[in-house]
């Protein structure tokens, strides 16, 4: 078979089966050579002419065998919509979409939601599955609706600890079990309350999000309150925090470097922008290192991959960042001068500065590089025995540049 015409078919099978296929996809099951899927994909599209093969673990070793077969009519099976939450898109990074015929079915999301009767893009969709249960913190908002693939039949539990832990215990759980088959199942509990047992491992959770008047709330704009965050005093204030997340100007699907991480907080507040936001934090200290990971779970910016190391040399090796903060450590010999090597054309570099030794090399950088500089200061109002009176904060010197 030409390599520039469909080869591979990849197949979205529900709990239907093969009846509940289109001819068109019932068509590429039959013309396929071999027929590579779950062991419950393969069981569902039976019978098979074909030769089959259960997709292996771990999962990666199966794109070699389909790489191998290339040319050679193929068929892969996977769940509902191939190219959400899915094979499909992997697949799709391997051969060009002109050798691949898809054929998806409904979503477990579309599913999910016909069955409530919601309007799907009125709902957070998540994927829980092989992935942290902590990304679901930043889509807990009062009165949010959220549909979220489970990873097994524990997960609609674990999700009920999850919401009564953080104050969402009056939300509405429903479990929506094994869609579009003789085995579906919908069942609801309020996540105070949730008791339903031996759920189904395919299964779909929909929360109706009610938050108590004290709730653990992630909100949306920049500058967390400082208690969010976990610290031993290394932790960039929240006013300062939310000026240099507006200077580091964060863009969907990008990467941070926070050098010299401390409690977290930037690499944190950066993630949680846009949920294709990454960041790589750089801490020399255990202790904090650990801190840092404890305090990006428990506000679901699950893409922090905290380092522990010492800059310049930690760096080495590290994917080119879009952005940096410079937190710490910036009056270490090479810091900069690394941090700034690695920056892509066009990337945002921002340093603060406490120290009377920060501000001159601040100084200098910006009569070499350019940019903007600006000094940061904030009073807090505290009490003074029985009355009250403004307590300044040191001052914040900060340096903004982007890379020509």
């Amino acid at each position: 078979m030409a390599k520039n015409r469909p080869w591979l078919t990849i197949i979205g099978i529900g709990e239907d089966g093969r009846a509940g296929l289109s001819p068109a996809a019932r068509a590429g099951l039959d013309q396929a050579e071999l027929v590579i899927g779950g062991a419950r994909h393969l069981d569902l599209a039976a019978p098979l002419a074909a030769q089959t093969l259960t997709w292996p673990s771990p999962f990666v070793d199966g794109y070699a065998i389909v790489l191998a077969r290339r040319g050679q009519p193929t068929c892969v099976l996977a769940t509902g919509d191939p190219f959400h939450y899915g094979i499909g898109a992997e697949l799709a990074r391997l051969f060009p979409v002109e050798e691949i015929a898809c054929f998806p079915q409904a979503s477990a999301f579309s599913l999910a939601a016909a069955r409530l009767g919601w309007s799907l893009p009125d709902c957070d969709c998540v994927s829980l599955h092989g992935r942290a249960l902590e990304r679901i913190i930043p889509h807990l908002q009062p009165g949010a609706r959220i549909l979220a693939l489970s990873w097994d039949g524990s997960t609609p539990g674990k999700l009920a600890d999850l919401l009564k832990a953080r104050g969402f215990g009056a939300s509405m759980i429903t479990v929506c079990e094994a869609m579009g088959g003789p085995r579906e199942r919908i069942r609801r509990a309020v996540a105070a309350e949730f008791a339903i047992a031996e759920i189904d491992p395919l299964n779909t959770v929909a929360i109706e999000a009610v938050a108590a008047s004290a709730a653990r709330v992630v909100t949306l704009a920049p500058g967390l309150p400082d208690a969010f965050f976990e610290n031993d005093g290394q932790l960039t204030k929240a006013e300062i925090r939310a000026l240099t997340l507006a200077a580091l100007a964060p863009k969907a699907g990008e990467l941070l470097w926070d050098i010299g991480a401390g409690a977290g907080s930037i690499g944190i507040e950066w993630c949680l922008r846009h949920p294709r936001n990454r960041c790589i934090g750089i801490e020399e200290r255990c202790g904090r290192a650990e801190r840092a990971r404890r305090n990006a779970l428990e506000l679901g910016a699950t893409s922090l991959d905290i380092r522990t190391g010492r800059a310049p040399e930690a760096l080495a090796d590290l994917s080119a960042p879009d952005a940096i903060f410079i937190g710490g450590g910036a009056s270490e010999a090479g810091v900069f001068d690394a941090a700034w090597a690695a920056l892509k054309s066009g990337g945002r570099l921002a340093i603060n500065g406490v120290t009377l030794e920060t501000e001159m090399l601040l100084g200098a950088l910006y009569a070499q590089h350019g940019g903007t500089m600006r000094r940061l200061a904030v009073s807090r109002l505290e009490p003074v025995g029985g009355m009250h009176g403004w307590r300044a904060a040191m001052p914040v010197t900060q340096w903004v540049v982007a890379k020509p």
